[in-house]
């Protein structure tokens, strides 16, 4: 009887050991990988980098730009997107020049003076033709416009998955039907956002069904770790249920830095 307890002992404390050992190597490998993401970003022990606003600068309240005819060397031919006949103030920005200035108060709508620029014909709500017209817009600068508003050159080539989280240099344009002040192509920093086409389902969905042979790793494009996997049949099982955990939470992400869709 004394033999069968110790026995029945033995046993529970195999499974325990076995249990906290499991839940020990999954804690250990997401502290090492975070750390090594951290100190291998180019961003740790440096300075990030001043941005500064692409705007023009203020002026006065008695100061108002005028458009001068010396600078009206645009090289894009800007009359291939303007409607003729149409609405003056429904043309695109970049059909006509508008007299700004910029002591109005930040968000509030302000009325600026605006000309068609040469070439382009335009009227009135009344279909009478227009040299001049007002236009009521919000007063912010470009740069300030809600991300909707503008559209950015998107970078394919930044870890998404880092840590910490990077961000990018990219320049903005504003779309063709928003009005703002200054620049309407500006730089901006964006955090690095972007897809490969890589499914967290699927991959989730391979790391509970063929995760022992590496068929989530081999998806995911980490083909190293998907050979590990493949010949150790799973880690022996401690492996697959690692990554079944970390695909699950979302730590193991695609080889490219990408993100799942």
């Amino acid at each position: 009887m004394a033999a069968n307890g110790f026995k029945w002992v033995f046993e529970r404390g195999r499974s325990v050991m076995k249990t906290y050992g499991v839940l020990a190597l999954l804690l250990l490998d997401a502290f090492f990988g975070s750390t090594h993401g951290y100190l291998s970003s180019a961003h740790v022990g440096q300075e990030p980098p001043r941005y500064t606003p692409q705007h023009s600068p203020a002026v006065s309240s008695s100061a108002v730009s005028t458009p001068s005819s010396d600078s009206t060397t645009v090289t894009e031919n800007y009359t291939a997107k303007c409607p003729s006949g149409g609405l003056c103030t429904k043309l695109p920005a970049d059909c006509f020049t508008c007299q700004f200035y910029y002591n109005c108060s930040y968000g509030k709508p302000a009325n600026f003076t605006c000309a068609p620029k040469k070439g382009v014909d335009c009227v009135n709500e009344s279909n009478q033709a227009q040299v001049s017209f007002n236009l009521t817009m919000d007063c912010q600068f470009c740069w300030q416009l809600d991300s909707s508003q503008y559209r950015c050159n998107i970078s394919t080539t930044c870890m998404t998955v880092s840590c910490p989280r990077k961000r990018y240099n990219t320049t903005c344009k504003v779309l063709d039907h928003v009005n703002c002040l200054g620049k309407r192509e500006f730089q901006k920093r964006l955090f690095c956002n972007w897809t490969g086409g890589y499914k967290w389902s699927t991959a989730l969905t391979l790391s509970i069904t063929l995760g022992g042979f590496g068929a989530d790793r081999f998806y995911l494009g980490q083909w190293r770790e998907g050979l590990g996997k493949l010949f150790s049949f799973g880690g022996l099982g401690i492996w697959t249920l690692i990554d079944v955990l970390l695909i699950a939470v979302g730590y193991v992400g695609p080889a490219d830095g990408s993100l799942y869709i």
